[in-house]
């Protein structure tokens, strides 16, 4: 059996247990999971079980079991939580993590949290929380093991026994001078395999790229992803270490990406929560319910100019959503993808016009195509060439535009500074209905006038 069918299954004996059996029956198979599989549990329970799963989860792991949640989910516990209990909660954790916690809180609590922790938490974390959550800098853990490049491999190893325990994924040690200026890493395969009188000069790798703590953190994923690393470094304008970034990290921020363009494109919070109340979901999917509303009277007025025609030849009106359907599956096609070009930063300054070329090269082949095709039908089903004739023609143009809008349409609202993936889909397809509506019956009223 799978681990998600366990899950599954242990989600059912747990809410028939807390009706049925004894909580502490609940706390025992609860705590017997890994913190990881504890958050899962949480996020996968209806509301009226989350909290009461939540207050059985035992204390020594809660901070672990909180850093693995959604940022919805950690709000909703961290706003019944005081200063005091957030910060023992965070204890041992790395500072990364920690970061991530205290960025769901109000801005006005951090202090209180911050002022609760020991001096030497409140340093790091301070540190980290002066840069943007989406940089480097926010993604950073600043626990890091450093060496210098003119002592021996056995001075080293020296040095990493008289830890109790090296930091988790470290796969490098990073080589520093007195300055703390980054000079390159020791990977840990070098230092047990070299000989004991071999200099971290000697074996150190001085091609390694350091990340600047500014970076976004969706080149981050894109770098992390294109030269396998497991962590690199961060650094600032002087060369200075300030921290690390690991791969645990980076797959938090590829699936908060994924989740944001799958959510945005139907206009949805990236922090939606499966099991959120009824009260809280429906207004937030009402506001861009609202503005589809807006945009389909713009299409519906498009229509309302050639009225006198729709009441000459009824089959206009079967036949016109058939052009703006084909129109907005096209544009979607190609939105996405532009999207997702976007996202991997494949889409350039120096491509953008081949791109557009042969958007739009496909879109007039499959335009032709299917006005062949829907030309056909049309004929065969109402006997009207004419009619043929005008749906072959209005499908072409739209298509056509339909790529030449879901090409530029992404292009031109990242410039404006508005998420393609948030108001792309809605837009577009705003623009094919209009397109597709008027090329139709523009052609209906030539033709059959």
């Amino acid at each position: 059996m799978s681990r998600t069918t366990d899950h599954n299954n242990l989600l059912e004996r747990l809410g028939g247990a807390i009706d049925s059996v004894t909580l502490n029956q609940v706390r025992h198979s609860l705590n017997n999971l890994s913190p990881p599989d504890i958050a899962h549990q949480l996020e996968t329970a209806p509301p009226r079980f989350r909290h009461i799963l939540w207050e059985l989860v035992d204390p020594e792991i809660s901070g672990e079991v909180l850093q693995e949640l959604s940022d919805e989910i950690q709000s909703e516990f961290l706003s019944e939580m005081d200063s005091a209990e957030v910060a023992s909660l965070t204890e041992g954790l790395n500072v990364d993590d920690i970061v991530d916690i205290l960025q769901q809180l109000p801005d006005r609590v951090i202090p209180e949290v911050l002022q609760a922790m020991s001096v030497q938490d409140r340093r790091r974390v301070e540190s980290v929380l002066t840069y943007d959550e989406d940089t480097a800098g926010g993604l950073m853990d600043t626990e890091v093991i450093t060496v210098r490049p003119d002592i021996t491999v056995d001075v080293v190893l020296r040095y990493l026994r008289r830890f109790e325990a090296i930091p988790e994924i470290t796969d490098n040690l990073f080589v520093v001078n007195r300055n703390d200026e980054f000079l390159g890493n020791l990977a840990l395969s070098k230092l047990l395999t070299s000989p004991p009188t071999t200099t971290v000069r000697e074996v150190m790798d001085t091609e390694v790229q350091a990340f600047h703590v500014d970076l976004k953190d969706s080149e981050i994923s894109q770098l992390f992803q294109r030269h396998d690393l497991i962590s690199a470094p961060v650094v600032d304008d002087q060369q200075h270490l300030l921290g690390r970034i690991t791969i645990d990290d980076v797959v938090d921020v590829i699936v908060e990406e994924a989740d944001h363009s799958l959510l945005a494109m139907a206009g949805l919070s990236d922090t939606e929560d499966t099991f959120s109340p009824v009260g809280r979901t429906a207004p937030r999917r009402a506001l861009w319910l609202g503005a589809n509303l807006l945009t389909a009277i713009f299409a519906s007025t498009a229509i309302s100019l050639f009225e006198n025609t729709l009441d000459k030849v009824v089959a206009l009106a079967i036949l016109m959503p058939i052009v703006a359907s084909m129109g907005g599956v096209a544009g979607s096609q190609t939105l996405t993808v532009v999207i997702r070009g976007m996202a991997l930063g494949q889409i350039e300054r120096g491509n953008i016009n081949w791109l557009l070329s042969k958007e739009f090269a496909v879109g007039a082949l499959n335009g032709l195509l299917y006005a062949l095709v829907a030309g056909c039908i049309v004929s065969l089903w109402f006997k009207d060439g004419t009619m043929a004739l005008i749906i072959g023609l209005a499908m072409a143009i739209n298509l056509m535009a339909a790529a030449l809008s879901g090409t530029l349409l992404p292009l031109l609202l990242k410039k404006m500074h508005i998420d393609p993936a948030l108001a792309g889909t809605v837009i577009l397809t705003t623009i094919t209905d209009i397109v597709g509506f008027v090329s139709f019956l523009g052609l209906a009223t030539l033709f059959l006038s």
